[in-house]
């Protein structure tokens, strides 16, 4: 199993009306998947693994998706774990017994 020094769960809230906001957020998902990272989609926010600087640099794109696919402004949520020297723990340790 690979070890990741950092996880990142993001929220975006783009500042549109309506169900745009789901169009908007699914353009956020498919770029989160598209960078090849192991994800999780969950109902509120989207959690990734990975390198903490990469991490980083997705956290930042996911806002400029936001204003790109019309919002005129977002907020996000974002919770970070990070430990360099022993890695944090991975996305299926702490869900996949409760998804069975």
């Amino acid at each position: 199993m690979e070890q990741f020094n950092a996880s990142l769960a993001i929220q975006v809230l783009p500042k549109v009306e309506g169900e745009e906001v789901i169009r908007v957020v699914d353009e956020v998902i498919a770029y989160i998947k598209s960078t090849g990272l192991n994800t999780f989609v969950g109902p509120f926010e989207t959690t990734i693994e990975g390198d903490f600087d990469q991490l980083m640099d997705i956290a930042k794109e996911c806002q400029k998706i936001c204003i790109r696919a019309g919002a005129p402004s977002v907020m996000s949520y974002m919770k970070v774990a990070y430990n360099p020297g022993e890695g944090v723990w991975s996305i299926d340790k702490k869900v996949t017994k409760h998804h069975q």
